[in-house]
């Protein structure tokens, strides 16, 4: 059942997002459209089925439009509508009680979880997070008169570069630390001010990405899923989503922002390459992020929550992390669709076809003990003193 459309869908989202790209100050997400997210088949329900609203995190948005999709093949009777409105409107959405399921890649805080009295995060996969770039060069090919713009390839940064880009103190592409990594693109780099694009809505991504920061520099002082941009007082902007960010960073001559890979992958928007904390240049794919996953195998907390940013590694991505699922444990009174969401839940985790789909996708499935401690967990979820699974 794989199709062929999720690239299409991607640069749609973009372009869809980008009006809103440009303004920081914008505090409510702006919803995908119920029609990219839920099979055309199911618009109209007919009599019994079972409809599912969830929202949060853009971060897993594309493989959550993957899934839902073909889940309606595996239960006709469900409906499922996920929305990606980012990790802090899903949290809100599940703890106020007007959606039945939220993403996010930001982790609940203790009042958090007081306030939602029975809530359980479950980590789903594991992304990687990517700064992606808009660095044009001359190219000249074979009886071209005119050389023509491109995209520079093969950018290198490191731990102390991306500190210093992000928090504003290197401003510039032709900087001494950048072209001290990149030698061989001296000439190409230009004499330009760097756009930094950051997320504009609370975001699960930014919570991954600025903790990352910290952990590479005690320079680094903002940490959080909504925080202030020092860049935006050197015209930095905001976008809403991964998909703002990326239209942000493809319209923007000389910018910078950060994306969950596949965004990235899907749009051909160019991608820096990191130095780990092991001192190792790498890129970011499938083999990196389970190194990442693999250094702290054994690190979750009872929350079955786990932190793999800067992963100590040789061959391990630095900015990795898991997108959760937020669900009710107890406190569901339609056991029908607690009952649903629950098959969905593990449907998504062990069918090989939804691995599949992760993996093409660029995400990590769970390893196999991580995988047994989450099944757990949804075993253990009760609709009126009953468990749901039986």
């Amino acid at each position: 059942m794989r199709r062929q459309w999720v690239p299409l869908f991607a640069a749609l989202v973009i372009i869809a997002t980008l009006l809103g790209a440009c303004s920081s100050a914008a505090n409510t997400p702006t919803p995908l459209p119920a029609s990219a997210n839920v099979p055309a088949k199911a618009t109209v329900l007919p009599a019994g089925s079972v409809q599912i609203n969830a929202a949060g995190a853009t971060f897993p948005l594309p493989l959550y439009t993957e899934w839902t999709y073909a889940y309606a093949y595996v239960d006709p009777s469900v409906v499922i509508n996920y929305q990606g409105i980012g990790s802090g409107g899903g949290k809100k959405g599940i703890i106020d009680g007007t959606i039945d399921f939220a993403g996010s890649d930001s982790l609940l805080s203790d009042a958090e979880y007081t306030s939602g009295k029975d809530l359980q995060m479950v980590p789903m996969v594991a992304g990687a997070v990517v700064p992606i770039y808009n660095i044009a060069f001359k190219t000249q090919k074979v009886g071209d008169k005119t050389p023509t713009p491109a995209p520079l390839p093969g950018l290198m940064l490191d731990r102390a570069s991306m500190v210093g880009i992000f928090s504003g103190k290197i401003s510039k592409w032709n900087d001494p630390a950048i072209i001290a990594l990149n030698p061989g693109l001296k000439d190409n780099l230009p004499d330009a001010r760097i756009v930094v694009v950051h997320r504009s809505d609370s975001s699960g991504t930014t919570e991954l990405f600025t903790n990352a920061l910290a952990s590479f520099s005690p320079d680094w002082k903002d940490k959080g899923s909504a925080i202030q941009w020092a860049t935006d007082k050197q015209g930095g902007i905001g976008g809403k989503g991964n998909p703002g960010v990326a239209a942000a960073v493809i319209n923007t001559p000389n910018a910078i922002g950060y994306v969950e890979l596949n965004y990235a992958k899907a749009n051909n928007i160019a991608s820096a390459k990191l130095t780990n904390k092991a001192g190792k240049p790498v890129d970011a794919n499938a083999a990196s992020l389970v190194s990442a996953m693999n250094d702290f195998q054994d690190k979750f907390s009872t929350k079955l929550t786990n932190v793999i940013v800067d992963a100590p590694g040789e061959g391990s991505w630095p900015i990795a992390g898991y997108t959760y699922i937020i669900l009710h444990t107890t406190h569901m009174t339609d056991c029908t669709k607690a009952q649903k969401i629950v098959e969905y839940l593990r449907w998504s985790l062990t069918d090989p076809s939804a691995g599949k789909k992760a993996s093409d996708l660029g995400y990590a499935v769970l390893s196999a003990n991580v995988q047994k401690m989450v099944l757990a967990k949804l075993g253990e979820v009760t609709c009126k003193g009953q468990k749901v699974l039986q």
